[in-house]
């Protein structure tokens, strides 16, 4: 049995990166239990753990509560970001709807926006959010992320998302108004 801290320590530095959290908690917790009365703080100290950290394995050591292939419990870790605050949700939509591309009938949508810029977009509304988190939302929204790729719609105008912005505008309006709405995708031949 170690005793000595140091020794402790590189034990721990050898072992704890090959072994997943439960296994690193489950031997802080042993070598707590086999060093008695405060071995909790001398393998907290060389280990790096906390305190409840071991004293959590050393329940889980004494009811036995070990669960194969699992590191927690079914349910456990953090909640998806879409169900702490589903505004975030409503405030990526409102974000994305007006410069949405794809047939509207179709499951698949995309959105000409970067992740980066709908992020940097967020933040002022008060959701300081990685483009990834962004990319992951829009997955659960059903949009697609589409790689940047040329596309074949001649030269970009001044106002082009003015434009976009001004029928997206109109079409919102007569949809409101419950009149019919027609889009027509009509393009120049090349």
């Amino acid at each position: 049995m170690i005793t000595d801290e140091a020794k402790l320590q590189e034990r721990y530095e050898a072992l704890f990166p090959i072994l997943d959290e439960q296994q690193r908690r489950l031997l802080a917790a042993a070598d707590a239990k086999s060093l008695g009365h405060g071995g909790v703080s001398k393998v907290a100290r060389a280990s790096g753990l906390s305190r409840p950290t071991i004293d959590k394995g050393i329940q889980g050591l004494e009811e036995g509560a070990i669960v194969e292939g699992r590191v927690r419990r079914p349910g456990g870790g953090r909640k998806r970001l879409s169900e702490q605050d589903p505004a975030i949700l409503e405030a990526l939509e409102s974000l994305v709807d007006p410069v949405t591309r794809g047939d509207p009938m179709s499951p698949l949508r995309w959105t000409c926006k970067s992740t980066r810029q709908l992020a940097e977009l967020l933040e002022p509304l008060g959701y300081p959010i990685s483009q990834g988190t962004v990319g992951a939302l829009l997955h659960q929204l059903g949009y697609s992320l589409q790689a940047q790729a040329k596309s074949l719609e001649g030269t970009k105008h001044p106002d082009r998302d003015e434009q976009f912005q001004y029928i997206n505008a109109q079409v919102k309006a007569y949809l409101k108004k419950k009149l019919p709405v027609i889009s027509v995708d009509a393009k120049k031949k090349e």
